[in-house]
Protein backbone atom coordinates (compact mmCIF):
# COMPACT_ATOMS: atom_id res chain seq x y z
CA UNK A 1 0.00 0.00 0.00
CA UNK A 2 2.47 2.75 1.32
CA UNK A 3 6.03 2.36 1.99
CA UNK A 4 7.08 4.03 5.31
CA UNK A 5 9.83 1.92 6.01
CA UNK A 6 12.67 4.84 7.43
CA UNK A 7 9.65 6.87 8.50
CA UNK A 8 9.74 7.75 12.46
CA UNK A 9 6.82 9.17 14.46
CA UNK A 10 5.26 9.83 17.57
CA UNK A 11 1.17 8.59 18.24
CA UNK A 12 -0.07 10.54 21.06
CA UNK A 13 -3.15 9.26 22.83
CA UNK A 14 -3.67 5.70 22.83
CA UNK A 15 -6.86 4.65 25.01
CA UNK A 16 -7.86 1.26 24.41
CA UNK A 17 -7.61 -0.73 21.27
CA UNK A 18 -10.65 0.68 20.15
CA UNK A 19 -9.10 3.97 19.84
CA UNK A 20 -8.20 5.72 16.22
CA UNK A 21 -4.97 6.68 17.70
CA UNK A 22 -3.91 2.87 18.64
CA UNK A 23 -5.66 2.10 14.87
CA UNK A 24 -2.87 4.63 13.14
CA UNK A 25 -0.17 2.98 15.20
CA UNK A 26 -1.39 -0.55 13.93
CA UNK A 27 -1.35 0.40 10.28
CA UNK A 28 1.78 2.62 9.98
CA UNK A 29 3.39 -0.16 11.89
CA UNK A 30 2.38 -2.33 9.26
CA UNK A 31 4.03 -0.23 6.70
CA UNK A 32 6.96 -0.06 8.06
CA UNK A 33 7.05 3.01 9.99
CA UNK A 34 8.99 3.14 13.43
CA UNK A 35 6.59 4.54 15.78
CA UNK A 36 6.48 5.64 19.56
CA UNK A 37 2.88 5.65 21.08
CA UNK A 38 2.10 7.64 24.90
CA UNK A 39 -0.98 6.56 27.02
CA UNK A 40 -2.25 9.49 29.78
CA UNK A 41 -1.85 8.05 32.84
CA UNK A 42 -1.25 4.39 35.01
CA UNK A 43 -5.88 4.25 34.91
CA UNK A 44 -5.41 3.55 31.38
CA UNK A 45 -2.18 1.24 31.45
CA UNK A 46 -4.17 -2.06 32.25
CA UNK A 47 -6.28 -1.40 28.55
CA UNK A 48 -2.83 0.04 27.00
CA UNK A 49 0.10 -2.06 27.67
CA UNK A 50 -1.56 -5.20 26.98
CA UNK A 51 -1.62 -4.11 23.17
CA UNK A 52 2.12 -4.14 22.85
CA UNK A 53 1.60 -7.75 21.70
CA UNK A 54 0.36 -7.32 19.02
CA UNK A 55 2.85 -4.34 17.21
CA UNK A 56 6.18 -5.67 19.38
CA UNK A 57 8.63 -3.11 17.19
CA UNK A 58 5.98 -0.47 18.43
CA UNK A 59 7.48 1.38 21.92
CA UNK A 60 5.22 2.56 24.64
CA UNK A 61 5.25 5.38 27.04
CA UNK A 62 3.43 7.16 29.30
CA UNK A 63 2.53 10.39 29.00
CA UNK A 64 -0.52 13.37 30.46
CA UNK A 65 -0.06 15.85 27.87
CA UNK A 66 -1.63 18.89 30.65
CA UNK A 67 2.06 17.88 32.48
CA UNK A 68 5.21 19.98 31.07
CA UNK A 69 7.30 17.71 32.75
CA UNK A 70 5.85 14.24 31.45
CA UNK A 71 5.60 16.13 28.04
CA UNK A 72 9.80 17.42 28.15
CA UNK A 73 10.11 13.36 29.26
CA UNK A 74 7.76 11.76 26.04
CA UNK A 75 10.59 14.14 23.89
CA UNK A 76 13.73 13.76 24.97
CA UNK A 77 12.55 10.11 24.92
CA UNK A 78 11.85 10.72 21.46
CA UNK A 79 15.18 12.87 20.52
CA UNK A 80 17.00 9.67 22.36
CA UNK A 81 15.39 6.81 20.76
CA UNK A 82 14.73 8.33 16.68
CA UNK A 83 17.30 11.10 16.99
CA UNK A 84 14.48 13.25 15.01
CA UNK A 85 11.18 12.13 13.36
CA UNK A 86 8.61 12.61 10.79
CA UNK A 87 5.65 12.54 11.86
CA UNK A 88 3.00 13.85 14.92
CA UNK A 89 -0.57 12.00 15.19
CA UNK A 90 -2.12 13.90 18.46
CA UNK A 91 -5.51 12.20 19.50
CA UNK A 92 -6.30 13.37 22.50
CA UNK A 93 -9.45 15.26 23.68
CA UNK A 94 -10.45 15.67 27.69
CA UNK A 95 -13.53 17.80 29.09
CA UNK A 96 -14.89 17.09 32.79
CA UNK A 97 -18.40 15.26 32.23
CA UNK A 98 -20.17 17.67 34.56
CA UNK A 99 -18.96 20.35 31.68
CA UNK A 100 -19.53 18.15 28.55
CA UNK A 101 -23.19 17.33 29.71
CA UNK A 102 -24.15 20.82 30.75
CA UNK A 103 -25.20 23.92 28.55
CA UNK A 104 -22.20 26.00 26.90
CA UNK A 105 -22.90 28.95 29.27
CA UNK A 106 -23.09 26.84 32.42
CA UNK A 107 -19.48 25.10 31.98
CA UNK A 108 -17.17 25.94 34.89
CA UNK A 109 -14.19 27.97 33.87
CA UNK A 110 -11.45 25.75 34.98
CA UNK A 111 -13.05 22.44 33.28
CA UNK A 112 -13.26 24.90 29.98
CA UNK A 113 -9.29 25.36 30.76
CA UNK A 114 -8.41 22.49 31.44
CA UNK A 115 -10.58 21.10 28.21
CA UNK A 116 -8.64 23.68 26.25
CA UNK A 117 -5.37 22.81 27.16
CA UNK A 118 -6.05 19.08 26.68
CA UNK A 119 -7.59 19.47 23.60
CA UNK A 120 -6.34 21.89 21.35
CA UNK A 121 -3.34 23.38 23.45
CA UNK A 122 -1.48 20.26 24.20
CA UNK A 123 -1.13 19.70 19.89
CA UNK A 124 0.48 23.28 19.65
CA UNK A 125 2.73 22.48 22.47
CA UNK A 126 3.82 19.31 21.14
CA UNK A 127 4.52 20.90 17.89
CA UNK A 128 6.84 23.57 19.78
CA UNK A 129 8.46 20.78 21.39
CA UNK A 130 9.16 18.76 17.85
CA UNK A 131 9.90 21.03 16.10
CA UNK A 132 13.77 20.97 16.58
CA UNK A 133 13.67 16.97 15.89
CA UNK A 134 11.58 17.31 13.00
CA UNK A 135 13.19 16.00 9.34
CA UNK A 136 12.12 18.04 6.63
CA UNK A 137 8.91 17.76 5.48
CA UNK A 138 7.13 16.51 8.74
CA UNK A 139 3.88 15.93 8.86
CA UNK A 140 1.40 17.02 11.92
CA UNK A 141 -2.04 15.28 12.47
CA UNK A 142 -4.27 16.19 14.61
CA UNK A 143 -8.03 15.13 15.38
CA UNK A 144 -11.32 17.58 15.21
CA UNK A 145 -15.12 17.39 14.64
CA UNK A 146 -18.00 18.34 12.72
CA UNK A 147 -19.00 20.43 15.84
CA UNK A 148 -16.18 22.76 15.36
CA UNK A 149 -18.74 24.25 12.24
CA UNK A 150 -21.92 23.17 13.45
CA UNK A 151 -23.99 23.24 16.80
CA UNK A 152 -24.23 19.60 17.79
CA UNK A 153 -26.34 18.71 20.06
CA UNK A 154 -24.81 17.77 23.59
CA UNK A 155 -21.42 18.45 22.21
CA UNK A 156 -21.45 21.59 23.53
CA UNK A 157 -18.44 22.82 25.53
CA UNK A 158 -16.24 21.08 22.81
CA UNK A 159 -17.28 22.79 19.61
CA UNK A 160 -15.50 25.65 20.15
CA UNK A 161 -12.36 24.18 21.35
CA UNK A 162 -12.68 22.12 18.13
CA UNK A 163 -12.69 25.52 16.21
CA UNK A 164 -9.72 26.57 18.48
CA UNK A 165 -8.18 23.79 17.10
CA UNK A 166 -8.88 23.56 13.40
CA UNK A 167 -7.80 27.33 13.52
CA UNK A 168 -4.14 26.44 15.14
CA UNK A 169 -3.71 23.91 12.62
CA UNK A 170 -4.37 26.83 9.77
CA UNK A 171 -1.88 29.44 11.70
CA UNK A 172 0.56 26.18 12.21
CA UNK A 173 0.29 25.37 8.24
CA UNK A 174 1.43 28.85 7.76
CA UNK A 175 4.23 29.44 9.83
CA UNK A 176 5.63 26.29 9.35
CA UNK A 177 5.41 25.96 5.94
CA UNK A 178 8.54 27.55 4.91
CA UNK A 179 10.17 24.28 6.30
CA UNK A 180 8.01 21.87 3.97
CA UNK A 181 6.14 20.98 7.11
CA UNK A 182 2.77 19.97 6.49
CA UNK A 183 -0.60 20.11 9.33
CA UNK A 184 -3.56 19.02 8.98
CA UNK A 185 -6.70 17.97 10.98
CA UNK A 186 -8.60 14.61 10.54
CA UNK A 187 -12.60 14.87 11.08
CA UNK A 188 -14.16 12.15 11.38
CA UNK A 189 -18.01 11.46 12.05
CA UNK A 190 -18.99 9.61 14.75
CA UNK A 191 -17.36 6.33 15.98
CA UNK A 192 -17.46 4.11 18.83
CA UNK A 193 -14.56 4.89 21.62
CA UNK A 194 -13.65 5.74 24.51
CA UNK A 195 -13.96 9.09 24.04
CA UNK A 196 -16.93 9.32 22.32
CA UNK A 197 -18.85 7.34 25.28
CA UNK A 198 -18.87 10.44 27.18
CA UNK A 199 -20.67 12.13 24.57
CA UNK A 200 -25.12 12.11 26.08
CA UNK A 201 -27.71 10.24 23.42
CA UNK A 202 -23.92 9.24 21.42
CA UNK A 203 -26.01 6.04 19.70
CA UNK A 204 -28.16 8.23 18.41
CA UNK A 205 -26.05 10.85 16.87
CA UNK A 206 -24.01 7.57 15.37
CA UNK A 207 -27.50 6.71 13.88
CA UNK A 208 -28.27 9.51 12.61
CA UNK A 209 -25.34 10.21 10.67
CA UNK A 210 -25.03 6.67 8.87
CA UNK A 211 -28.50 7.29 7.75
CA UNK A 212 -27.87 10.75 6.35
CA UNK A 213 -24.62 10.30 4.75
CA UNK A 214 -24.37 10.03 1.31
CA UNK A 215 -22.49 6.56 1.75
CA UNK A 216 -24.81 5.38 4.46
CA UNK A 217 -22.24 2.81 5.79
CA UNK A 218 -20.87 2.13 9.10
CA UNK A 219 -17.73 4.17 9.59
CA UNK A 220 -14.54 2.32 11.33
CA UNK A 221 -11.54 3.76 13.05
CA UNK A 222 -9.66 1.85 9.90
CA UNK A 223 -11.37 4.53 7.79
CA UNK A 224 -9.79 7.47 9.92
CA UNK A 225 -6.48 5.49 10.17
CA UNK A 226 -6.19 4.67 6.76
CA UNK A 227 -6.49 8.83 5.96
CA UNK A 228 -3.78 9.14 9.06
CA UNK A 229 -1.90 6.80 6.53
CA UNK A 230 -2.18 8.77 3.26
CA UNK A 231 -1.00 12.24 5.47
CA UNK A 232 2.02 10.69 6.49
CA UNK A 233 2.82 9.45 3.28
CA UNK A 234 4.91 11.61 0.74
CA UNK A 235 1.96 11.57 -1.58
CA UNK A 236 0.08 14.00 0.54
CA UNK A 237 2.90 16.36 0.26
CA UNK A 238 0.71 19.58 -1.19
CA UNK A 239 -1.64 18.91 1.51
CA UNK A 240 -1.35 21.37 4.26
CA UNK A 241 -3.83 23.56 6.50
CA UNK A 242 -6.49 21.10 5.50
CA UNK A 243 -9.17 19.72 7.69
CA UNK A 244 -9.98 16.19 5.92
CA UNK A 245 -13.81 14.94 6.62
CA UNK A 246 -13.38 10.78 7.03
CA UNK A 247 -17.11 10.85 7.42
CA UNK A 248 -18.97 8.59 4.44
CA UNK A 249 -19.91 12.35 3.11
CA UNK A 250 -22.21 13.34 6.58
CA UNK A 251 -20.34 16.77 6.61
CA UNK A 252 -21.84 17.68 3.12
CA UNK A 253 -25.53 17.05 3.73
CA UNK A 254 -26.05 16.54 7.27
Amino acid sequence: MYDLKGKKGLIVGVANQHSIAFSCAKILDRQGAMLIVSYANEKAAPFVLPLQDSVPDVLFKQCDVSCDEQLANLIAFTQSTFGKIDFLIHSVAFAPLQDLEGRLIDAHREGVQLAMDVSCLSFVRLVRLLEPILNPSSSLITMSYLGSTRAVKNYGLMGPIKAALESSVRYMALELGQQGHRVNAISPGPIKTRAASGLKDFEQLLETSELKSPLNRHLSIEDVAGTALFLVSDLSKAITGGILYVDNGYHAVG
